[in-house]
């Protein structure tokens, strides 16, 4: 079943002052409210739901570990999550992932699996691990207490920017963005926003159902191969925009150069959309969802023009 706004409050009722509240800047060049969960524990809104998920098991549960799957944000988030309950973590990730991902997420006490070739064969190798393991998933995005976690950003936009006429949102595997619409869904304009290369929402809400695609996009941290169940259901009548790689750069740019904040490229295609005239709105609030990006990809985009 889908989460419900009591659901998110329970949430924030359980994180309690084990993460922090993230702010919320202005930036006048670039026009809009950044909401910046790159500040978050972790460097993304990530560790929110991974830490009510966790929270929620039961001893025996918590006895057989748990088992995550991520390029990276998701991976960094349970571990931190397990490790701050006392349970042992195994993260499924894959070959070509971010080396500094990776590193961290052992860094926060986790187990990394990296026998899948790419996110396409990842789950295959997760349902594997969970069959030989028993340990229970954290799912990084179609679960319900994961989205209730992530929706506890909803309510702290909801208290700190109540006169807000949009809320944008990057979307991967969509955990984000059905969390916040939960939140806050009733009383601000929610707005999804994907790579044009990596469009599991767009192409599951097409079909009706959660369907494979394959991501391309230099925003790594939303190439899901495909969107939540969960989120079909509650962003199915959502605006959705799509932003190009030209775009995402751009943004990326424009958040280092001009609003000094160091996110990665998920984090700017909010702002992305925003800067290429996609969001018809006057009192926008940007997620910046993430700040996890290696020095070799940040160095590349802010070298090109």
């Amino acid at each position: 079943m889908p989460p419900t706004r009591d659901d998110v409050e329970r949430a924030r009722a359980t994180i309690g002052d084990r993460l922090p509240r993230t702010p919320l800047l202005g930036n006048r060049t670039i026009g809009a409210r950044l909401k910046c969960e790159l500040f978050q524990r972790t460097g993304s809104f990530k560790s929110r739901g991974a830490l009510n998920k966790i929270s929620s098991l039961t001893d025996d549960e918590k006895r057989r570990g748990v088992i995550a799957i991520s390029a990276g944000n998701h991976a960094q988030a349970a571990a931190f999550a397990a490790g701050a309950e006392g349970i042992d973590a195994l993260v499924v990730m894959w070959q070509g992932a971010s080396e500094q991902k990776i590193a961290a997420t052992r860094g926060y006490g986790a187990h990394v699996d990296l026998e899948a070739t790419g996110p396409g064969d990842a789950f295959d190798r997760l349902h594997e691990l969970m069959e030989q393991t028993g340990r229970t998933l954290v799912h990084p995005f179609d679960d319900p207490l994961v989205i209730a976690g992530a929706g506890t950003v909803g309510l702290e936009i909801e208290a700190d920017a109540g006169d807000a006429d949009a809320v944008v949102v990057p979307v991967g595997g969509g955990g984000l963005i059905s969390g916040i619409q939960t939140a806050i869904g009733e009383q601000m304009r929610v707005i999804a926003v994907e790579p044009e290369s990596s469009t599991a929402l767009h192409t599951g809400l097409e079909h009706g159902q959660p369907t494979h695609v394959t991501p391309a996009s230099i925003a790594d941290g939303l190439n899901a191969p495909f969107a939540g169940a969960l989120a079909l259901d509650i962003c199915s009548e959502l605006e959705r925009v799509l932003v190009t790689e030209e775009e995402i750069e751009h943004a990326f740019r424009m958040l280092y150069q001009r609003a000094k904040l160091a996110v990665e490229p998920a984090g700017a295609v909010a702002t992305a959309a925003w800067l290429a005239g996609k969001i018809d709105a006057e009192f926008p609030v940007l997620l910046a969802s993430g700040g996890n990006v290696a020095g070799r990809t940040a160095a590349a985009i802010l070298a090109r023009p």
